[in-house]
């Protein structure tokens, strides 16, 4: 064992015959694999003994690596029995970025057989390439040549930005197709539109397709380490799964991968935290997210053992889980205080405007329908309005005037979402209680989305789950403009009696300005003299423009 570190085989050979007759005698006589790392100059710098079925890799220290760059380092190992290539041989592979790693056979007699090669394959395709199996006598490969090639479609493949993480974490897209639910056309847009609100640069998708989910990986075993190969190779950080994930499945998948698991859930709670503006949405939010780590919180440490236990200390006492969710409950108590008060003051201010006999009117829909811009359009304000999901948290009402003296209040609330965890919306309950006293609801609908008849169903399940469902509501088929389904829309103006405009074109608003003056004062109002006036831009001077021009 000794005597392999002086050996050193021609940097051009995988493996020189010398080297792997040694390698292979050695493994036969000890029944156990045996493995050697091997610079590019073809000298031995680390040699690791295993048992007969399984090997690990030696510490080696920091080695060159990089993005279109791989370890500078060959791992060469023997195999007695079994599988010549192990699933931990290819997570080292891919983990670790060797050049090559090669399985040698090693035979009953002590000689070397057949040789097992695998190397990291280009970006896009795949986690590894495996090369033919051949004889050790056979293998004729110029490796110098090889591996200068092999980096140079490494560099070539790789995604732009990706040796400057430009676009925040990144992240892989995970969903189960299973007969019965969502499909993957439905339920991955709108993953992948939650990834990029959050912040997250998807760098690639998995979608299985199952009879039913795995209780323990979501996905089958074998899928989930594929998964996790695959996710090493694009060096992603975050794996996210399109349904919410229970504590076990959470447990399970933290013992095959290393990488930051989060669900759908969790996606929607971190944008929610990175909106919220005013006090009371950061309340909500904290509220929200402590509802759902409540149930999962599981002894992950080796803190469940009784603070007082032990010879001398046995007795009653309270593990640090149970230490944890009491704590949890304490301060879901207390949010829970603090938004009543909130609400309390709310209820005042709605109290004073019913005495006032002011109509109120709410903007529900599916996030990013665009309730803010429709609410800008009529009342022209400023509420920010941006193309991502959830970009509305906190609450906010604005006045309308109406001919003859007559006024309405808009409120635009946070935007629904199918499967909208219960704790979820009960946390919001403070913003949704404005629509508890809305005179009509003006649910707004992307028909531009794809998934429009999905959406309108999430969002009026989600209204008669909040015993909203009786309040008169009418249809706003909104972007029209980017709309090419005609057949659809004109399908939903029929049934839904709806009202197709633009919110980014005010001369698509007279027909809902007219629908609001109808259903509320019985008259149809003039868009022109409700809607404020037209916001003129300044004109930018040209380049042969002179301060001194007269």
């Amino acid at each position: 064992m000794k005597r392999l570190r002086t050996r050193k085989t021609n940097p051009s050979d995988v493996v020189g015959l010398p080297l792997a007759r040694n390698l292979a005698s050695l493994s036969r006589d000890l029944n156990r694999r045996i493995g050697v790392l091997l610079d590019r100059r073809g000298r031995v710098t680390h040699i690791s003994v295993g048992d007969a079925t399984r090997i690990w890799v030696p510490e080696f220290g920091r080695v060159r690596a990089g993005k279109g760059r791989l370890r500078g380092l060959r791992w060469v190992v023997t195999y007695l029995r079994g599988e010549p290539l192990t699933r931990d041989d290819i997570t080292d592979l891919v983990r670790l970025r060797f050049d090559l790693i090669a399985s040698i056979e090693a035979c009953d007699d002590g000689l070397p057989g057949l040789v097992h090669m695998a190397h990291v394959a280009p970006y896009g395709k795949g986690t590894e390439t495996r090369v033919d199996p051949c004889s050790i006598h056979d293998l004729d490969m110029d490796f110098s040549a090889w591996v200068a090639e092999l980096e140079a479609d490494l560099a070539q493949s790789m995604p732009v930005g990706t040796e400057h993480r430009a676009g925040g974490p990144r992240a892989i897209l995970a969903y189960v197709d299973v007969p019965g639910e969502l499909s993957a056309k439905t339920v991955m847009p709108e993953l992948r539109e939650l990834a990029r609100t959050a912040g997250l640069q998807v760098v690639a998708e998995e979608v299985q397709r199952r009879k039913a989910v795995d209780h323990r990986y979501v996905f089958g075993s074998g899928r989930i380490q594929e998964l996790n190969l695959r996710a090493l190779q694009m060096d992603a950080e975050i794996i996210v799964f399109g349904r919410e994930l229970s504590s076990t499945q959470m447990r399970s998948m933290s013992t095959v991968t290393e990488l930051k698991v989060i669900d759908r859930t969790q996606l929607i709670l971190d944008i929610f935290a990175q909106h919220a503006k005013t006090r009371e949405g950061k309340l909500q939010v904290e509220l929200a997210q402590l509802k759902y780590l409540l149930p999962r919180l599981t002894g992950r440490r080796d803190a469940l053992s009784r603070l007082a236990g032990g010879i001398g200390g046995r007795g009653p006492g309270e593990t640090q889980l149970e230490i944890d969710r009491r704590r949890a409950k304490d301060r879901i108590n207390l949010l829970d205080k603090k938004i009543n008060h909130l609400s309390r003051q709310r209820e005042t201010r709605r109290r004073q405007r019913r005495k006032n006999a002011v109509p109120v009117v709410g903007i529900v829909g599916y996030t990013n329908a665009g309730k803010s811009t429709l609410l800008n359009a009529l009342t022209g304000s400023d509420v920010v309005a941006e193309d991502k999901l959830f970009a509305t948290l906190d609450p906010t009402t604005r006045r309308l005037r109406f001919p003859e003296e007559r006024e309405i209040v808009l409120a635009d609330t946070v935007g629904f979402i199918r499967e909208l965890p219960p704790d979820l919306a009960k946390a919001f309950r403070a913003t949704l209680e404005e629509l508890g006293d809305a005179d009509l609801l003006l649910h707004v609908v992307d028909i531009s989305d794809p998934a429009v008849v999905e959406q309108m169903e999430a969002v009026m399940d989600t209204l008669k789950s909040l015993e909203l469902g009786e309040i008169p509501s009418v249809i706003v088929l909104n972007k029209t403009d980017r709309s090419h389904d005609e057949e659809l829309r004109s399908a939903l103006e029929v049934q839904w009696s709806a009202v197709s405009m633009s919110a980014m074109d005010r001369g698509t608003l007279a027909p809902l300005v007219g629908r609001l003056s109808l259903a509320l004062f019985g008259f149809d109002a003039d868009v022109e003299r409700v809607l404020p006036p037209r916001k003129l831009s300044k004109p930018r001077p040209s380049a042969e423009w002179s301060p001194l021009d007269p």
